[in-house]
């Protein structure tokens, strides 16, 4: 374990050395918009990712709207996504912190084709193609055991006895976006809107990021079952 963790702070280090001085890359949308596919996509421009289960532990920080050991991990790559930058108002704080950031917002068709993706994944992966419920949540033992319960609670209005209600987790979504879009209305430059399954995508990417164009389009990452290329 601790040979583990001193590669691990070589490596942060060596990252940190690697993307000083370049503009940060937030992927502020949320979970199952095709964020994994777009991480993908910015790896394969050669632009460093962050570890993301470290990002994962930091949710109770998240809670309490303490991003200062988000900043700092931060600084150990270029590109962000996923918990918690997916979740309401670290977008804010992150630019804040990093001027001349940018930030993607990844979208599905609609809001129904966003939830009905999110639950599909919550069943295969958590309650064996079922129904998931807060029981399912706390056994799992992703990132630690009931990890996935605790985010859950932390970043959802939904009931206690009704972890993924329909009509709450629209409503936040939209809200989300909303809110994301809202706060960047007078910085067209730095905020990229982003559907990943339409044609031309990876290009409008390649041209907010300035980066040449590919011709290529976005990869097919972390599917489950019979998902869709941009369910990640």
């Amino acid at each position: 374990m601790f040979t583990h963790q001193i590669h691990r702070a070589a490596r942060f280090g060596l990252n940190a050395i690697r993307v000083f001085g370049k503009p940060k890359i937030f992927c502020i949308g949320r979970n199952k918009t095709g964020t994994t596919s777009l991480a993908k996509a910015l790896a394969e421009m050669g632009i460093a990712v962050g570890e993301q289960r470290y990002a994962e532990l930091l949710i109770h920080d998240w809670a309490r709207r303490d991003f200062r050991r988000l900043a700092l991990y931060c600084l150990t790559a270029q590109a962000f996504q996923d918990v918690p930058f997916s979740w309401s108002d670290t977008f804010r704080a992150m630019d804040e912190r990093f001027p001349r950031s940018k930030f993607i917002l990844t979208v599905r068709d609609t809001p129904e084709q966003w939830y009905n993706s999110l639950i599909h994944f919550f069943a295969v992966i958590f309650g064996d193609g079922q129904t998931v419920t807060l029981d399912d949540l706390r056994r799992s033992t992703y990132v630690y055991p009931g990890w996935a319960y605790e985010a859950n609670r932390l970043s959802s209005s939904t009931p206690e006895l009704d972890p993924f209600n329909k009509d709450a987790l629209i409503a936040s979504y939209n809200a989300h976006n909303q809110a994301v879009m809202d706060y960047f209305a007078n910085r067209p430059a730095d905020l990229l809107v982003l559907n990943v399954s339409q044609p031309g995508a990876y290009d409008r990417l390649c041209e907010f990021l300035g980066k040449p164009h590919m011709g290529k389009e976005f990869p097919w990452e972390n599917k489950t079952s019979n998902l869709r290329p941009d369910s990640a």
